[in-house]
């Protein structure tokens, strides 16, 4: 059997901050290959803050050569304007994948925080805690965007690549019985 071998690149979208990060999966070892953020508050229109992400995404992807993206799906807020822009930003990550080819998958907030901590309801220090030790990071960084954007890997990871895009692959009941025919009585 051959071994896996893969980057994976992490985003955690923003329109002030963006968080990224990339890990690289050798087989069951799973190493940090880079993370950090976008400081995009100083860009005066959304617009330039939305061809600045496409930009930096684009670069990184040249850069790194990752397999696969993961992208932090945005949560439901009361502020409806700032949920449209968060989710422009991350349209346009997105955007700047699929333009090199590269397959993405979506996870909730929660469901990246349960699978890093094993609580869904974990805080961004607790998530970069257990980051910081799962890949030997010696420094808890300033912004948290940067292991959120790393965590989005990680989960993409440990998720064996089935987030929002690929539920219906699994855990439907459809999939379940394509899965168990002999489960079905005539």
């Amino acid at each position: 059997m051959a071994v896996k071998d893969k980057i994976i690149l992490g985003i955690d979208p923003g329109t002030v901050v963006m968080g990224y990060g990339l890990i690289h999966i050798k087989g069951k070892e799973l190493s940090l290959v880079n993370f950090g953020i976008l400081r995009l508050d100083k860009l005066k229109t959304h617009p330039d803050k939305l061809k600045r992400i496409f930009e930096r995404v684009d670069h990184l992807i040249m850069e790194y050569k990752p397999d696969e993206m993961a992208i932090e799906a945005p949560f439901f807020g009361k502020n409806v304007q700032s949920m449209l822009k968060l989710g422009r930003a991350q349209g346009v990550a997105i955007a700047a994948a699929l333009n090199r080819n590269i397959p993405f998958e979506e996870y909730t907030p929660k469901k990246i925080k349960q699978s890093i901590t094993g609580s869904g309801n974990a805080s961004k220090e607790q998530v970069a805690a257990m980051l910081m030790r799962l890949l030997d990071i010696k420094e808890m960084p300033k912004y948290l965007d940067a292991t959120d954007g790393l965590a989005a890997a990680v989960c993409h990871h440990f998720q064996g690549g089935i987030g929002e895009h690929n539920k219906s692959k699994s855990g439907s009941w459809k999939a379940f019985l394509g899965d168990n025919p002999d489960r079905i009585k005539k």
